[in-house]
């Protein structure tokens, strides 16, 4: 596959005086167990950045230029519905019919165009300095939890091999929705996990916000790797397009109802809030880039979310709120940290709105032993 790349080889990345050395702070890179090589990598090429034609966002571009090919023919055999709004279930159902259906005819030449993309995607970022001696990628995001998208990351991998490009692809073993939650158990402050059961959680994305409760189960897993969601909360906010403020609001009164939910359960829940977000993070909690998805200026210097929530919610179950943002790829790859003790190296692509990433390498182990992945 030729195509012309004019790629930023710093990864934007550079461990400068923005890249915190210390796991209490926003952003933070070095952590007790794995070192944060690289994020929100950004590669460019004439068409602009090159992780934009491997997102959701690009597979339904992709789907609505080949149904626009067949409605030139004649019949459009999904029907009226843009490519945009079809649901995943939909499509799915589509995938599954016999291959002689013009339906599952156009899926399938959509994943296979769409696989190409991604090889090709992963093999460029491959190449940058952040990204050098992956072993594995693990998919995260909405994508891959469809049968469609399932489909189309196994394709990417025999592609891979015919590139002869080396790098494993695995999905997250998590469900969707929870990785970018989990992954807070290996950001929040050691002191913090003392005497307490449970964290909250949010994970903002381009398209949709969740809301849970992180119960830590430290005790029957000290690797964290036992670590579960026990309550989520969802919110579509693409759906109803709200202002930044508005949108801070609706996450203070979620978090507001996960704290009374831990109150009437009895979950002693620690004075922590985990905060994932697109974009670059800078180590005062504020957003360098990568935010233009998100509804408003999240770049501007007068905003600082994890401010503002702190503000809304000064105090949980007695305690100072403390309230940390990192990048939403980072702390979902992070969900699979317990799971990745067989590689020196390796990175999470999540495939949504748009396309986040991030490389690590494991240090040597101490506290933390090998997980099985499930």
């Amino acid at each position: 596959m030729n195509k012309n790349t004019n790629t930023n080889t710093n990864d934007d990345m550079a461990k400068d005086e923005e890249n915190a050395a210390r796991p209490d702070v926003h952003g933070a890179r070095e952590l007790p167990s794995v070192t944060v090589e690289g994020y929100s990598l950004q590669l460019r090429d004439k068409d602009g950045f090159i992780g934009d034609q491997a997102s959701q966002t690009a597979f339904r571009q992709l789907l609505e230029r080949w149904r626009q090919r067949r409605r030139r023919k004649g019949r459009d055999p999904l029907g009226g519905v843009h490519s945009k709004d079809l649901s995943k279930s939909e499509l799915d159902a589509a995938l599954g019919e016999a291959r002689t259906s013009e339906a599952a005819d156009v899926v399938h030449g959509v994943i296979e165009e769409f696989s190409e993309e991604l090889a090709w995607v992963i093999d460029r970022f491959m190449r940058q300095p952040s990204w050098r001696g992956v072993q594995r990628i693990v998919i995260g995001g909405g994508f891959p939890g469809s049968d469609v998208g399932e489909r189309a990351v196994l394709q990417a991998a025999a592609v891979l091999q015919h590139m002869k490009v080396s790098v494993e692809l695995a999905r997250i073993c998590h469900e969707p929705d929870d990785g970018g939650l989990l992954g807070w158990v290996h950001l929040v402050p050691p002191d913090m996990q003392k005497g307490h059961d449970a964290i909250l959680a949010l994970d903002i994305g381009g398209t949709n916000v969740r809301c849970g409760i992180v119960k830590l189960r430290k005790k029957r897993a000290p690797d964290l790797s036992r670590a579960k969601v026990v309550r989520r909360e969802k919110w579509r906010h693409a759906v109803d397009r709200p202002s930044r403020k508005q949108l801070i609001d609706r996450l203070a009164e979620m978090l507001e109802a996960q704290i009374r939910y831990c109150r009437k359960k009895g979950i002693r829940l620690a004075p922590f809030i985990g905060i994932a977000c697109p974009g670059l993070i800078r180590k005062d909690g504020s957003i360098s880039r990568g935010a233009q998805n998100l509804p408003g200026d999240w770049e501007s210097d007068n905003f600082h979310l994890p401010s503002e929530l702190a503000k809304r919610l000064p105090e949980i179950a007695g305690e100072p709120t403390v309230a940390l943002m990192h990048n939403d790829a980072v702390v979902q790859g992070l969900s699979e940290l317990p799971f990745m003790q067989d590689v020196k190296r390796w990175a999470v692509l999540t495939i949504g709105t748009g396309l986040g990433n991030a490389s690590y390498t494991n240090k040597p182990r101490t506290a933390l032993k090998a997980g099985k992945r499930s």
